[in-house]
């Protein structure tokens, strides 16, 4: 976090938190009462302090103030910054690099989750197009359109398939996940609620 949050924490220790305002879109697009922020040097210090609590609620820390924020779908979205061509790399809607995936998932309507070192997190959806040819089978070896189609919809349809993720070296297997799950079975809360007796602000 900032040195200038941290130094508000500690000099306002209970300032009531945050709940309804700010939002993450699928995009990786932070909203205020859904209105989109455009101001660059707003989400960027916004994505330096976005952190997550014991609950599995995410907020950002607005100086010595908590702001809860409400997910569309995951807590963190993923982009590709890897040139046409170049091995895969990809970064976090704030900032950050990726450098292991731990997991890959496929929900019923395609969408592409990923566990990294920063979180689970749903890849952009304007992206997918250019992961085509990150998608490998068992032995790591390139998937014909025909055969990439078919096991995307095996995926998509629940079932396991030979489907796997190149990255840095290493591959993932894609498995199938329900989107309605994806909370619980990743350990995080997408519509913060205050604890009962909690002071906050809205």
């Amino acid at each position: 976090m900032d040195e200038m949050v941290l130094r508000g924490m500690a000099k306002w220790p209970n300032v009531p938190a945050v709940y309804g305002w700010l939002s993450l879109d699928r995009r990786g697009e932070w909203r205020l009462k859904r209105e989109r922020i455009g101001n660059p040097m707003v989400t960027v210090f916004i994505g330096r302090n976005y952190e997550h609590d014991e609950r599995g609620c995410w907020y950002f820390q607005n100086g010595p103030q908590r702001v809860f924020v409400g997910l569309d779908y995951t807590p963190i979205v993923y982009r590709l910054v890897s040139a046409e061509g170049a091995p895969l790399e990809l970064e976090c809607h704030t900032g950050r690099r990726v450098y292991e995936i731990g997991g890959a998932w496929m929900d019923e309507a395609g969408a592409l989750l990923l566990l990294t070192e920063h979180g689970v997190g749903l890849v952009h959806d304007r992206d997918l197009a250019w992961l085509v040819p990150c998608f490998v089978d068992a032995d790591g070896r390139a998937l014909a359109a025909t055969a990439l189609d078919e096991r995307i919809e095996m995926v998509q349809r629940g079932r396991s398939a030979p489907l796997w993720l190149e990255h840095r070296g290493g591959n993932t297997r894609v498995e199938p996940v329900v989107s309605a799950e994806v909370p619980r079975r990743f350990g995080f809360v997408a519509e913060p609620q205050p604890p009962g007796g909690e002071e906050v602000c809205r």
